[in-house]
């Protein structure tokens, strides 16, 4: 990483552009740049910025699964046999294309994992044939989702 990169200090401008990227991706940098009083250029060169600082990384199209027949959403609390065996069950949920979430928490749970399945036959399945069968998990606690009421970026900027 270059020096200039890690002197960067985000400033009242820089948490201008984020917001409006982060209640719309898609939004041009010239409409930002209008809003904000600064040239498109500046926008562009300051998002190059937040990317080398890594504050930026790649954006994301949110998806509806319910509409692709993904009627059930759920998260695991997962128990691990260890905790030194964290980096090898992680890197064997990686490869389970349902769990859509992972962290590793304090409290009750070693993991906790948010997963989309078709329906209960399917989470079953994923469960028993996919994640149970991990070694180094000892157990899991699932709760499904009947609805989700928020689901909304962190608003931290001012709007002044």
């Amino acid at each position: 990483m270059e020096k200039q990169a890690v002197d960067y200090q985000i400033d009242k401008i820089d948490e201008k552009i984020l917001g409006y990227l982060i209640e719309n991706a898609r939004m041009p940098y010239t409409e930002i740049a209008k809003k904000i009083f600064v040239s498109p250029g500046t926008v562009h060169v300051r998002m190059k910025k937040m990317e080398k600082l890594g504050l930026v990384k790649n954006p994301q199209l949110t998806v509806d699964y319910a509409k692709l027949g993904y009627d059930i959403t759920a998260f695991l609390g997962i128990y691990l046999t260890r905790s030194g065996m964290y980096e090898n069950v992680l890197s064997q949920l990686k490869q389970i294309p349902e769990i859509v979430g992972l962290h590793y928490t304090t409290g009750n749970y070693s993991m906790f994992a948010k997963i989309h399945c078709k329906d209960t036959n399917h989470l079953r399945l994923v469960l028993h044939d996919k994640i149970q069968a991990v070694e180094g998990i000892q157990r899991t606690e699932t709760l499904i989702s009947l609805e989700e009421s928020i689901n909304r970026p962190l608003h931290f900027w001012s709007e002044s």
